[in-house]
């Protein structure tokens, strides 16, 4: 079971290997997560995913992340051509956390998952990822971002 940890405010200043972003399945760093990826990392993230091109709604796929405090961003497609489900937001971050054994990092954040402009219900999108977080390789420290207090009591409340 990987460690888990729960944090409240924006996921961008965490400092680690990794932090996830609540992608789409065309990579574009558009609203919410994603959108603040863009800002604060810079055009270099967008411009690696337009490279890298389109991924299947549930995986996730891996970009260098410019001027933020981590060295990847995991791009977890819960969402895109596909509408989110629960389903897709598991897959996701089963994939997310796939790539993040595969490119030996220890230290990941995730934001929930298909909460924002998906609309999934909170409380669910919770346990789900928690489900596979806790099946996570025990050598992960992975850290659940709330982005306000209520998001990270909820998370706190099913930990």
């Amino acid at each position: 079971m990987a460690r888990i940890h729960v944090a409240q405010g924006d996921i961008t200043d965490f400092v680690g290997d990794a932090i996830v972003n609540a992608a789409n399945n065309h990579l574009i760093l558009g609203a919410g997560v994603a959108g603040a990826i863009h800002r604060k990392g810079g055009p270099e993230i967008q411009e690696e995913c337009d490279r890298h091109g389109k991924i299947r709604v549930g995986e996730a796929a891996i970009t260098g992340a410019g001027r933020l405090p981590v060295r990847y961003v995991i791009h977890a497609a819960a969402m895109g051509d596909e509408p989110a489900t629960l389903e897709t937001v598991r897959s996701a971050t089963r994939h997310a956390l796939r790539l993040a054994l595969e490119h030996g990092l220890k230290t990941i954040a995730f934001p929930l998952l298909g909460t924002g402009v998906a609309g999934l219900p909170r409380d669910e999108v919770i346990r789900v990822m928690l489900e596979e977080l806790r099946a996570a390789d025990e050598s992960l420290e992975v850290t659940l971002y709330g982005y306000s207090q209520a998001d990270a009591d909820a998370i706190r409340a099913q930990l």
